[in-house]
């Protein structure tokens, strides 16, 4: 939990430090542009997270001592990875029209904005060997290289003077030189802790596995669940882009800010719970244990941006005062959908995607919401309402999916429930012998 927190906390920072370099330098209407291009990135990037989970979910439900390598297996999970990048290319660049008229931003700004998508993906499926592994160190030394590749050079351009464009182009080769690091730091981990070579795992693990059209369907599965997550933490941003003026639109994007650091924050306890969430004998503790843990950093999250919210004219300048009272709202957002995404990946864990159909309503419940609201405080309760009561019927859904059979110990998912029975019945007969 360290290492990923670590790693996570100085890629969120990074990426937080941009925002007030882009918010200061680009003034309100620039980075109205600049943080809604940034947010359509981040959901079209949507496949990259999925592909990340799959990748661990079958690395972790593989025999424990297979687990304890990262570079056994990562050859199928590569070409899993390369056709999955293959594809995200593609919509990426029947995107860029479409999302520059839509947002109404310059084509290339919007080009510049979803070439980082790829790139993404490419990250996402060394990061899921890692994580699946669980080689918690390299992924969190992985994800803070991410963060300074990603962060370091978009604000280098800022700071010289360049644009949005400019900017989101820098971020893109950044990006690119993480995922060659990251592929370097898979390639050096060494033989399984039981001793034996990567080469030797057996034959259920996913290193003798070929990408078929099972892995390929569940990182669909899992893409659908990804993806209505990060509408429902974007959705806001993007309908403000439309529907306040452009000085409105900025002020509200940077309030924002403090619903994406509420989000991030605590990413890393789902990273490094999931896979024990994928495991059935572990997945009803580890699920509980998430939540649990969420709320309660989402509660001080969101006691610290209260106290935090005078900062703001000092830190990013007087145009964005009007934001002040409501930073705490925009905290209560970001913390209520990291519960959210501690519970949706708990579906993902399990395979139990289905379970998302409760996120979709509330996007669409959240989405006519916003289309009526009229300015900044209107949108961010509307947005907090709504997070509030998706959340709490998605975590509710979650746990009775969970609730043990009546006379079990112990639950599982519907998925894993044969493979916790098996098991529960080899640990009965070996007490029944002879002592």
């Amino acid at each position: 939990m360290t290492w990923v927190t670590a790693g996570a906390m100085a890629a969120n920072g990074l990426t937080y430090v941009l925002y007030l370099v882009a918010g200061r330098l680009l003034m309100p209407a620039g980075y109205g542009m600049f943080a809604s291009l940034v947010t359509a990135q981040v959901v079209l990037a949507v496949p990259a997270l999925a592909l990340q989970a799959v990748i661990a979910r079958q690395i972790a439900q593989r025999g424990t001592g297979q687990r304890g390598t990262a570079q056994a297996g990562t050859m199928p999970g590569r070409a899993l990875t390369y056709r999955t990048a293959a594809v995200v290319t593609v919509l990426a660049a029947v995107a860029t029209p479409l999302l520059a008229a839509l947002l109404d931003t310059p084509v290339p700004a919007a080009a510049a904005a979803m070439a980082m998508a790829p790139m993404l993906v490419l990250l996402a499926g060394e990061q899921g060997t890692l994580q699946g592994h669980e080689r918690f160190p390299a992924l969190g030394v992985v994800l803070g290289a991410a963060g300074v590749g990603k962060v370091l050079p978009a604000a280098v351009v800022l700071l010289a003077g360049a644009g949005a464009t400019a900017a989101l182009a820098a971020g893109t080769a950044g990006t690119a030189a993480a995922v060659v690091l990251a592929r370097a730091v898979v390639a050096r981990d060494g033989p399984a802790r039981n001793g034996r070579p990567a080469s030797d795992a057996g034959a259920d693990g996913v290193e003798n596995a070929s990408p078929t059209v099972g892995a390929t369907a569940s990182v669909l599965r899992a893409s659908q669940v990804q993806l209505v997550l990060m509408l429902l933490t974007s959705i806001d941003l993007m309908v403000a882009r439309v529907v306040l003026s452009e000085t409105d639109a900025g002020v509200y994007a940077m309030g924002s800010v403090a619903t994406k650091a509420a989000f991030w924050l605590p990413a890393a306890v789902g990273v490094v719970l999931y896979p024990r969430m994928a495991r059935p004998e572990h997945s009803l503790r580890a699920v509980r244990v998430t939540l649990a843990v969420l709320a309660g950093l989402g509660a001080a999250v969101v006691a610290c941006a209260a106290a935090a919210a005078p900062l703001v004219p000092v830190l990013v300048g007087e145009q964005y005062r009007p934001v002040v009272g409501l930073v705490w709202l925009f905290a209560l957002v970001g913390a209520a959908f990291a519960v959210l995404q501690g519970a949706l990946l708990s579906a993902i864990a399990r395979d139990a995607t289905r379970l998302a159909v409760l996120a979709w309503a509330g996007l669409a419940v959240e989405g006519a919401a916003l289309a009526a609201a009229s300015s900044v405080t209107r949108m961010a309760v509307t947005a907090a309402a709504c997070a509030l009561g998706t959340t709490a019927a998605v975590t509710v859904a979650v746990l009775l999916s969970l609730r043990p059979p009546e006379g079990a110990a112990r639950t599982v998912s519907r998925s894993g429930s044969a493979r916790w029975a098996a098991r529960a019945g080899r640990r009965r007969v070996g007490r029944t012998g002879p002592s």
